[in-house]
Order: C-alpha cells, then structure tokens, then sequence
C-alpha cells in the first residue's frame, strides 16, 4: 500500500528554535519510512522551519520521500518571490495565520503564480489548534497538562501576541480563489476545520479543483464518521476522490494516525479503490505523480 501524506511540518524544537534541525529531520525521514509513508509534502519556512534556502538544503537528502512545500506569508511573497521559490526546488505553498482573508485582492497574483507553475496550495482552515485541548484534558485535573501548560505559558511570554483569526481561513475563501483561479490546485486543511464541514462539502462539491486533507486529530477523525463527511461509495458527504491523508502531527505519532484510519476505513466498510484513493492516488495526482484517468478512457 503506497501512502501519501500531504500534511508534514518541518520538525522544529520550539523551546530551542536556533537548534541545528537536520537531526530531526534525519529521524523524521526514519519515521515516516516506519509508518510506510511513500511520499510525504515536507512543509517548511515562514514560522515554521528554517529560511527557505537551509530547508531546501537539507530536503534535498531526501527527494525520493520528501516534497518541499513552501510554508509563505502572501503579504511578503507575491507572484516574483513564488517563482524564486520554484527555481529553488518547491513544489507547493502552504497558508497559515494569513493578516487579512485568503481571498484578499492583494493576494491574488501570489495564486496566479502557483496556478501557472502547477504548484498545489495547502490552506490551513479554521482556528489554529496546538497546545492543550481543553475539550479532552485541563490543567485542574492532569499533571501532564499542568506541565504542559506551564511550559506553554512562558514560551508565550517571550514571544508577541499572535494576530491571527480564523474569520480569516475559511471554506468560503476557497470558493472565491478556485472560481478566479480555475486550474489552481486548492488543498483546504482538516476537513475544512470543526464549524467548517458544512461550507467545506459544500465547495468539494462544486469547485473541480478544491480538495480537503483528512488530518486534525480524533476529534475531526470522530465527525469525519458520525456526521458522515466520508462514507463508502461515495454516500459521505465528500465524494472520496476529494480526500487527502494527512497526518500533521509529531513524527512519532504518524504511524498512529494511519492505524487510526485504517480502523475507520474497516469501520465505513469503504472498497479498496476508495482506499487507494484517500491513502495515495489523490494527493499523487495533484502532485504529478499519478496521471488522471477519465471514465470514458
């Protein structure tokens, strides 16, 4: 079984952000190949890597795993700085904590660029998770979050308040880039993010060109079957074809997220085109790897 995952941030040690990331790239690369991840898009730059010519450095070990995906902020990159990044070796930009809407005019000449060089486009969707889930867990009644929150707290104290909002990175966004860019390859994060599955559907329905990665955590995975986003023979509200994996999480954590799936693909009873679909072909067809086939063909 050939396993792309869309959705692989570049390792980083948050409370030690100067620390040489190469190591940890080596053991993520160890990981993934642990997890039997054929393909994976290594998602670096902006706040979350190293400068983009150091990420490439170091990815360019690993071409055969790794897809270098430019993680950009669109009020810095335009149209030129895209192409620059694609002659240094990146193949897709990746959105995130964006100052003002993803349909922002001013924007806009950065997907131009991505849609005439064939790069895909991941969007983060929705509120920004990381930290502690307080839907789970809480400082009052587990050491480990007591801890964790500690922690949390005085790395915020050395760093400036985030200006971020997820009114910013919304489903609805994608409707009005893919309808503007009709041959842009449109990633949006999670399922569209908890709030969002409703917009979200609604634009995989109908804009040709807007795909969802499936990562998030339980919780999402939890809805992905009891609001039936994903059901067998495309009776889930996303047709399957529109469905990505993604794992977005820490490196020793990806093989858990796969034997996650598998146990809801068993649970939805979903066929193995379906299968093959979700853990490979979609994401390979974005990325060139796979050539589209047509029914008629």
């Amino acid at each position: 079984m050939k396993i792309f995952d869309i959705h692989v941030h570049f390792p980083r040690n948050w409370e030690n952000p100067d620390e040489d990331p190469a190591p940890m790239v080596d053991r993520l690369v160890e990981r993934l190949h642990a997890a039997g991840v054929t393909k994976a898009c290594l998602l670096t730059g902006g706040r979350f890597g190293p400068a983009y010519d150091r990420g490439m450095e170091i990815a360019e070990k690993y071409l055969d795993l790794f897809i270098p995906v430019a993680v950009v902020d669109p009020e810095e990159i335009d149209g030129e700085a895209v192409a620059r990044l694609y002659e240094m070796g990146y193949r897709g930009l990746k959105l995130i904590g964006v100052q003002r809407p993803y349909d922002e005019p001013d924007y806009l000449p950065t997907y131009a660029k991505a849609q005439d060089l064939n790069m895909p486009v991941l969007f983060h969707m929705g509120v920004i998770g990381g930290g502690l889930d307080y839907s789970i867990t809480h400082p009052r009644r587990d050491p480990a979050a007591a801890q964790a929150y500690r922690r949390m707290t005085a790395m915020q104290e050395r760093t400036p308040p985030r200006n971020a909002t997820a009114l910013r990175m919304s489903p609805l966004h994608l409707d009005s880039i893919a309808n503007r860019f009709p041959k842009l390859k449109i990633i949006g994060a999670h399922l569209g993010n908890q709030g969002n599955y409703d917009y979200s559907t609604s634009v995989a329905r109908w804009r040709h060109n807007v795909y969802f990665d499936m990562s998030g955590g339980e919780t999402i995975e939890r809805h992905m079957v009891e609001r039936k986003l994903l059901a067998a023979n495309s009776q889930g509200e996303f047709g399957h074809e529109k469905l990505i994996f993604g794992s977005d999480c820490g490196m020793d954590e990806i093989r858990e997220h796969i034997d996650r799936f598998e146990v809801i693909f068993d649970q939805l009873g979903l066929t193995e085109d379906e299968r093959e679909r979700l853990w490979w072909r979609n994401g390979a067809e974005l990325y060139g790897l796979e050539q589209p086939v047509f029914a008629e063909e």
